[in-house]
């Protein structure tokens, strides 16, 4: 986790990124203020093909019904086979800050 934290300080630093400085600093807080978010929230939330992060756990309750790209921390079982069965991406947070280091048209959710 800590050296997660760091890399993301780095790309926020090297990249002038307030994106990856605002997931760092949410996940130095302590692991009971981590979110925890369901992909009936995230699909309400969300429109088709966009890019999403959540600095703690997705979590399987709810239905997906559109193809999303979705970073996180922690995915439970059932929501990483609900993802998939969208055609969506499932990321950990530091493959996507390697495919966008801008972090740019990334929402985070949570």
């Amino acid at each position: 986790m800590k050296g997660l934290i760091d890399q993301l300080k780095v790309a926020s630093h090297g990249h002038k990124s307030k994106l990856w400085r605002r997931i760092a600093s949410d996940l130095q807080k302590p692991t009971r203020q981590r979110r925890v978010v369901n992909l009936s929230r995230i699909n309400r939330s969300t429109k088709e093909d966009e890019t999403i992060i959540v600095p703690g756990k997705v979590l399987g309750a709810g239905i997906l019904d559109h193809k999303l790209t979705i970073a996180a921390l922690a995915f439970s079982s059932s929501a990483i086979d609900k993802i998939k069965s969208t055609n969506g991406t499932v990321l950990s947070i530091a493959d996507l800050m390697k495919e966008d280091p801008k972090g740019k048209r990334i929402r985070i959710i949570g």
